[in-house]
């Protein structure tokens, strides 16, 4: 496979750096009207294909991915028509589209939190197994059961959002501490108190408007946020130890609670680069944040497998993300299928998702061709103290999903934890057993 015919030349030049393209909860703030500037080379024959986003660049990369479809597929090209919308007026435009079969797109992509919410009862969605076909054997496999259900793959992924860890390097060699050897939680937590001992400054974030830590402790611990059928058990056992741990490293020193309460905020962004935390458990995708916002931190920070627990269910999670999907009423569903298959799950789409977004892709072809991962020219290796992949290739095999992120519950309990629960454990002090009855009983009442 020609890799410079790729991942070179026109097919992605217009395509531009990711830095407003993860998947955390999205902004309000609308994009900006969507102007081409790419050259698909659609033949006068190509079908015309709609596609909505709420993200710019993904525009740009379908668009570009069109283009080297056409190359490969002389006999079916598309044309891709792109609509950027403001991220809920997308969703609440698609969802009237699909209950009337009336102004439907060809190709939607569907944030993850929202997704759910259109695959109760009968999904209005095309089935896209038999388009996935071809490429699953590559592909993680709880990427593709996240948009699934009843045994139907209704949603692509951008990304898979390994869950990893990053630390500031410098800071910790100031402290006499090496990340190489945080293994385990009791690792973290040595490491944590050891740093603030030596600094006077947390080492990791106690996060009270994201769920990023807990996912990852409740998939080794083997719990979840909701039961088989859908419904939150918020007050189980597990969600209880995972929080148990998390306020423990807050005790302890080892975490404090960072402004805008995540990593993935604008006021962490200033805190994270001026040292005030030297560790961070976020999902792959928040590398495009240090390459956009924290400059100054290029060649200082690493990423390394999470922590682990004895006996994890799973060593890691994936986290956020953004479904691209079929509207079954679209008058080119077969020829859409294929093609968002081939954009989202393709070893040629997954180089471009790595090379010019920055996403660890789907596929996991691409992680094993170090002709691409360990490319000295990518901003992302170049960035970074060690090659990323090698911490995605160190979890491959072993990355888990919480089944409750596939239920029209997960919103809620989601925006429970991150406006209320979360801010109870960490900030009010109030005791984990009291704060998860209150969510639970919250939770009940509101869903029904």
């Amino acid at each position: 496979m020609n890799i410079r015919r790729i991942i070179g030349g026109a097919a992605i030049g217009a395509l531009g750096i990711a830095s407003l393209a993860g998947c955390a909860q999205p902004g309000g703030s609308p994009e900006p009207e969507y102007t081409s500037t790419v050259d698909q080379e659609a033949g006068e024959d190509a079908t015309t294909l709609s596609l909505w986003t709420f993200v710019e660049l993904h525009g740009e990369f379908y668009e570009n991915m069109a283009k080297v479809w056409n190359e490969e597929n002389p006999d079916k090209q598309v044309k891709i028509d792109v609509s950027v919308m403001p991220y809920d007026d997308m969703h609440n435009k698609l969802q009237l589209a699909l209950n009337s079969g009336q102004g439907v797109p060809d190709v939607v992509d569907i944030e993850v939190s929202k997704f759910p919410g259109f695959t109760q009862g009968e999904p209005a969605l095309v089935d896209l197994t038999e388009a996935a076909a071809p490429y699953v054997d590559d592909i993680v496999k709880a990427r593709l059961d996240l948009y699934s259900k009843d045994g139907a793959l209704y949603g692509l992924d951008m990304h898979v959002g390994t869950t990893v860890a990053y630390y500031n390097t410098e800071l910790l060699e100031s402290a006499d501490i090496d990340y190489t050897t945080i293994k385990t939680w009791d690792d973290f937590k040595a490491a944590g108190v050891a740093y603030k001992e030596a600094t006077g400054k947390e080492f990791g974030t106690a996060d009270t408007s994201a769920m990023w830590q807990e996912a990852v402790l409740l998939g080794q611990l083997g719990g979840d946020y909701a039961d088989a059928d859908g419904n939150p058990t918020v007050d189980s056992p597990e969600v209880a130890e995972a929080l148990a741990l998390l306020k423990d490293l807050q005790d302890s020193g080892a975490e404090g609670t960072i402004a805008g309460g995540q990593p993935d905020t604008e006021e962490a962004y200033g805190a994270i680069n001026n040292g005030d935390f030297a560790a961070f458990i976020m999902p792959s995708w928040f590398m495009s944040r240090f390459t956009s916002y924290m400059p100054d931190l290029a060649g200082k920070i690493a990423v390394a497998p999470v922590p682990v627990m004895d006996g994890a269910e799973f060593a890691t999670v994936g986290g956020g993300g953004t479904g691209t999907a079929v509207p079954s009423a679209g008058e080119n569903s077969d020829l859409a299928a294929e093609y968002a298959a081939f954009a989202k799950l393709s070893y040629e789409g997954n180089v471009m998702v790595w090379e010019k977004l920055g996403f660890d892709p789907l596929n996991t072809e691409v992680w094993a061709d170090e002709a691409v991962t360990h490319n000295p020219d990518n901003e992302f290796v170049k960035y970074f103290v060690n090659n990323p992949f090698d911490a995605f290739n160190a979890v491959k095999d072993s990355i888990g999903l919480l089944q409750s992120q596939t239920t029209p519950a997960y919103p809620a309990i989601n925006n429970n934890f991150t406006t209320v629960t979360l801010n109870e454990v960490f900030e009010n002090g109030t005791p984990i057993e009291d704060a998860l009855k209150q969510a639970q009983s919250d939770l009940e009442n509101e869903l029904g």
